[in-house]
Parts: structure tokens; sequence; C-alpha cells
């Protein structure tokens, strides 16, 4: 009888044990138990709508003189880029994107003419073109001096007879 009384304390010892064991992991200290959780994230901000609608905002109308004046000045900083840039190594995606923007500012220019100087223009428009086309068929740069040469002369012929102080009369 001794020892079954022995054994059921044994295993009451070792049952409360396990409890107690099973009790502490459970619970912990809360120091431990701090450290290992995952603290919230910080409060987010409400998320503001989306506009559905673009707003359109006024630009200051500008005149027909101050068009011209600007519009003059991008031509000739892309086509200042572009003389630039026909050298021997450049990029010959640079070179075309100036050719580009200089047609693209002229055009804007052309626009702001009347009938007999838009005709002057489109002389000039036309050299550009053709100076484009052979800048594009040009991918090695072999013909890289003739074409900074058309460049320059396109350059001069314009700035001579397309300057503000020329075609202010002109403007419509």
């Amino acid at each position: 009888m001794r020892l079954e009384v022995q054994s059921s304390k044994f295993k009451t010892l070792i049952l409360l044990c396990t409890l107690y064991a099973v009790l502490c992991t459970l619970i912990g200290c809360e120091a431990f138990v701090r450290k290992f959780t995952r603290k919230p994230k910080k409060e987010e901000l409400p998320k503001e709508e989306m506009v559905l609608v673009p707003q359109e905002y006024k630009v200051p109308q500008m005149s027909k003189d101050e068009l011209y004046r600007q519009h003059f000045l991008f031509w000739k900083s892309w086509h200042d880029e572009l003389i630039e840039s026909l050298s021997v190594g450049a990029n010959h995606k640079k070179q075309r994107g100036c050719i580009k923007e200089a047609i693209k500012n002229l055009m804007y220019l052309k626009a702001l003419l009347n009938e007999q100087r838009q005709k002057g223009l489109e002389v000039y428009l036309g050299q550009l073109n053709d100076l484009k086309g052979e800048v594009d068929r040009d991918a090695y740069g072999n013909n890289i001096a003739v074409h900074r040469h058309s460049a320059e002369r396109i350059k001069r012929n314009i700035l001579r007879d397309f300057s503000y102080n020329r075609v202010k009369g002109d403007l419509m």
C-alpha cells in the first residue's frame, strides 16, 4: 500500500510541476512578453480623396511679341544645342531630338507671322527638314562636319532674317 501512495504522490507532484511550468510559460514575465510582441503601427493619416475632375489653371495671356521672342529664344537654344551635338562621337539620338525641337519651335514662329514672312521661313524649315533627313541617314557620323556647317549656315540666315527687330511689324 505504501508503494501505491508514493506512486500517487509522485504522479501528483509531476502533474503539479507540469501545470506550474505550463502556467509560467503561458503567463511569462511581462518584460519578456513586451519585448517580443509587435508594437502597433503609428496612426495612419486619413487618406485624401482622389481628384477626379482636374482643375485647369489659367495661364496669363502673352502678347504675340512675347510669344515670338520666347519661341525664337527656344529655337535658338535648341539650334545651338544641335550645332554643339554635331561633333565627332556625339550622341545620334541627341542630334535627332535637337533638330526635332528646333523645327517645332520654328513652326510656332511661323504661325505668328503673316503670309509673306511665313513663305520666307518655310524655305529655312525645308532646309532644316533636309538636314534632319541627312542626320537620320548618317547614323555613324561620317558626314558630321558637313551637317555642322549646314546647321551653322541655317542658324546664321534665320538670325539675320527673322530676328524680332526685323519681323515685329509682320506679326499677326
